[in-house]
């Protein structure tokens, strides 16, 4: 059962919960409720966005989208939806993207506890060749030179096993973030190992940069080609 497009507002995650679609309070577009962000008040009045779409409470639904977030606060969108003066701090866009980019090292510090990732070039080096790579990371910063050996490994490998054609591969992360979420230094490129934490790590990463790259018009790229 979708949900209503007539309302800006859901009634709550718990009935809400059977619905795979909700309306953008700014773009007016029904979009699925993975490229978008739920937002809830909190009982001092301040807008908290709920990521994990689990907060009690009337929701508000905007496209995962910085640019789209911020045109919700120039235009006071909070406040018209939820029939109220709410505080809408200036700085949302950027408090959403640093939990977003939080949620992404959480869900790769999860996988280093699994046992599921390798650091360092050779070390990722060594895996693509052994073809157990599931997820590329580079830092975002890291050096090209490094960065384009290793992607051509990696294409090369996944053509030669006749696996998949493309290796995702994420450069959503700086160094000093893959530092802390490995707890490790100088961490420039790491592989995520077949296994259960892939799948949360490469849906994180992709709404992290949905949320840097998308507009009101456009979804994030799919897993199998770099982000």
């Amino acid at each position: 059962m979708l949900a209503s497009a007539d309302s800006e507002l859901d009634h709550g995650p718990r009935a809400e919960r059977s619905a795979t679609m909700r309306m953008c309070a700014v773009s007016r577009e029904v979009r699925p409720i993975d490229e978008l962000i739920r937002f809830v008040v909190s009982p001092t009045g301040e807008v908290v966005p709920d990521l994990k779409r689990k907060l009690p409470g009337r929701g508000m639904w905007v496209t995962a989208s910085r640019q789209v977030v911020a045109e919700a606060v120039r235009r006071h969108q909070f406040s018209k939806a939820f029939k109220r003066e709410l505080r809408t701090p200036q700085t949302l866009p950027a408090d959403i993207e640093a939990l977003l980019v939080r949620s992404v090292a959480e869900a790769l510090g999860i996988a280093a506890k699994a046992g599921q990732i390798v650091a360092g070039f050779g070390k990722v080096e060594s895996a693509l060749k052994e073809g157990t790579v599931e997820v590329l990371i580079h830092a975002s910063d890291g050096a090209a030179d490094g960065i384009r050996k290793l992607d051509m490994l990696a294409r090369q490998n996944a053509g030669n096993r006749g696996i998949r054609p493309q290796i995702p591969v994420i450069t959503a992360l700086k160094s000093v973030e893959l530092d802390l979420a490995l707890t490790r230094s100088n961490v420039i490129h790491a592989a995520l190992l077949a296994g259960p934490a892939s799948k949360s790590f490469l849906s994180r990463s992709q709404m992290l940069v949905r949320y840097r790259m998308a507009d009101a018009d456009k979804t994030a790229e799919k897993p199998g080609q770099d982000f």
